[in-house]
């Protein structure tokens, strides 16, 4: 019998790296939100190898931890909606009511299993709507086993983890030596080496984005990681989940001024960027140029293919909603549910800079002229 916690798939280190293929730099990042989730279930092995096979920049994922403390890739804190909990009978007994982000939350939560409790589930598809065919087939991953995903890759994919719900979890999930949720995170990206500051020599070659709703965690691990980092920013009635701050007064110049000392971009909602009347787009605020202003990178969320989540200036077209925010809003990243139909579109508008590919192939003859050279050494 397999072990619930072993991988399926092959953990890092076991494949020669030399010559992937770089991660693109010129044009707008390709950020697979949550994996392929349009196909195939959210932050499943899965949905994260279709991705990278589609073309994806990055890997998104959310991290929460279990009961044992073991970082975990979901984005709910409860298990009801994207797994077969309630067909686990041995686990009646075990839903909850505890207050997240103020309001009184019931359901089965992920804090209140071990790991090795939480293999036991099968992921299922969060929308009605998409390809249920999945459902029942793939387990939940950790966090360590995401990373193997993306280091294990045949090119360079970034991985763009978010630490997730950190002040429910920091009152719920308790490690040793009083260390926090936010420390047990940065030690997992550096016991896989990721570091280094945006376009650095080291974030070229394994490069990575840390993501939180929450500043004080990222203000927090700044002191541990120089890895770059990106401020989430929720609905405009949706104050910060720890400083209780106002949208507004989070996208204001000062704010902006103050944050860009500790992350090189934001991660709005997408409509908060542009007011939505009726289904229909308004006019564009200013925040996308302000944070340029500040030096700051703008990625908004989130991008999916049906016509419930496209408005209607987009003719029911995905590729037109593409066009708009890259060209005319001018974003430097997006998360995308279907990041095959991103990439398609960006092969197709703005393809791989052919400079940029014969630089490429071209250090990639040199190093191996050199690796034939020093067996003669």
């Amino acid at each position: 019998m397999v072990s619930p916690t072993r991988p399926l798939y092959p953990l890092p280190g076991r494949r020669n790296d030399r010559n992937k293929q770089p991660l693109q730099t010129f044009r707008a990042y390709n950020i697979a939100h949550r994996g392929s989730n349009g196909e195939i279930p959210e932050e499943t092995a899965a949905a994260y190898m279709r991705a990278i096979e589609e073309g994806t920049d990055f890997i998104e994922t959310d991290i929460l931890a279990s009961k044992d403390g073991a970082l975990i890739c979901f984005h709910d804190v409860t298990l009801d909606d994207t797994t077969d909990i309630t067909n686990h009978k041995e686990f009646a007994n075990r839903k909850r009511t505890y207050e997240v982000q103020g309001v009184n939350t019931t359901g089965f939560f992920l804090v209140d299993f071990t790991l090795d409790e939480l293999k036991l589930l099968r992921v299922k598809q969060r929308y009605p709507f998409r390809d249920q065919q999945y459902n029942g087939e793939f387990s939940i991953i950790t966090f360590d086993e995401f990373i193997s995903i993306a280091l294990d890759a045949h090119r360079v994919v970034g991985i763009y983890p978010e630490i997730k719900n950190p002040v429910f979890i920091n009152q719920q999930v308790k490690w040793p030596g009083g260390k926090r949720f936010e420390d047990k995170f940065v030690e997992t990206l550096k016991k896989y080496g990721y570091r280094g500051s945006y376009m650095s020599k080291q974030w070229l070659k394994q490069p990575a984005f840390i993501q939180s709703f929450a500043p004080t965690s990222l203000i927090y691990i700044s002191n541990q990681t120089d890895l770059p980092k990106i401020f989430l920013i929720d609905d405009v009635d949706m104050p910060t989940q720890d400083t209780n701050q106002s949208y507004w007064e989070i996208t204001s110049d000062s704010y902006l001024d103050f944050i860009k000392e500790y992350v090189v971009g934001i991660g709005p909602w997408k409509d908060n960027i542009i007011p939505v009347s009726s289904n229909y787009l308004q006019i564009p605020s200013d925040l996308v140029a302000r944070a340029h202003a500040h030096n700051l990178q703008v990625h908004p969320y989130t991008f999916r293919n049906e016509n419930k989540f496209l408005h209607f200036n987009f003719s029911e077209d995905p590729y037109n909603e593409y066009d708009y925010w890259i060209n005319k809003i001018g974003v430097d990243g997006l998360f995308t549910d279907f990041t095959g139909s991103l990439h398609h579109y960006q092969e197709w508008t703005n393809p791989f800079a052919s400079g940029e590919k014969e630089a490429t192939r071209l250090l990639h003859k040199i190093e191996l002229m050199l690796s034939k050279f020093k067996y003669f050494n």
